[in-house]
């Protein structure tokens, strides 16, 4: 297996943008979210079970999964969220691990929104990097991006851990108040220090 760092933000924090950036630099780049996307598309490994366990009425025109519907769903009732994640979890950390064991990348970016509450990959990881803004800015660009009101932003991010325990845990911090150009700063310099590590690793 190659050099893994993982890479993990509060919502709206600018995961994606980072994880963008260091794959136009020629990171491996593993997305939990992509491949949670693949699982639930027409013809996905995870809608069968879905359709058994919720019906067919959580299954699109197309057959994918009806995410407007789902989303209402376990935002209701909590414990279905618990049946949903029982279901594609397993899935989605056996793909995450093949593609990071079979990679040939120098280094391979596993991004991963809930890394510390979920603690399925972190005995993989090297090294941790933290996307971070302030709360004001992560309400602001989730409101946003996903036409969320406060409140529900607000009760998004209070299901995730803290900011400062995010923090605490982390080896790299990129900080993202300013916006892409800082970003990519920064990501250029960490990704010149995790090759040199990677390489050295394999000495």
């Amino acid at each position: 297996m190659p050099y893994c760092i993982g890479l993990t933000g509060g919502i709206g924090s600018g995961k994606s943008s980072a994880a963008q950036s260091f794959k136009k630099l020629g990171a491996g780049v593993i997305d939990v979210d992509d491949i949670s996307h693949d699982l639930t598309k027409p013809g996905g490994a995870g809608m069968a079970p879905i359709q058994l366990a919720f019906g067919a009425d959580f299954v699109a025109k197309d057959g994918s999964l009806d995410r407007v519907k789902m989303r209402e769903l376990v935002f209701k009732h909590p414990e279905q969220k618990i049946r949903l994640e029982t279901i594609l979890h397993p899935l989605i950390s056996q793909q995450a691990l093949s593609l990071m064991h079979s990679s040939k990348d120098t280094y391979v970016l596993l991004v991963v929104p809930l890394l510390f509450e979920k603690n399925t990959y972190l005995q993989y990881l090297q090294r941790i990097a933290v996307v971070d803004c302030s709360e004001k800015t992560q309400i602001e660009r989730t409101m946003k991006r996903s036409h969320l009101t406060e409140s529900s932003v607000r009760e998004i991010m209070a299901a995730q851990i803290s900011r400062s325990e995010r923090l605490a845990h982390a080896d790299d911090i990129l900080n993202n108040d300013e916006g892409p150009e800082q970003l990519n700063q920064q990501v250029l310099a960490l990704h010149l220090r995790y090759i040199d590590l990677a390489n050295k690793l394999t000495q």
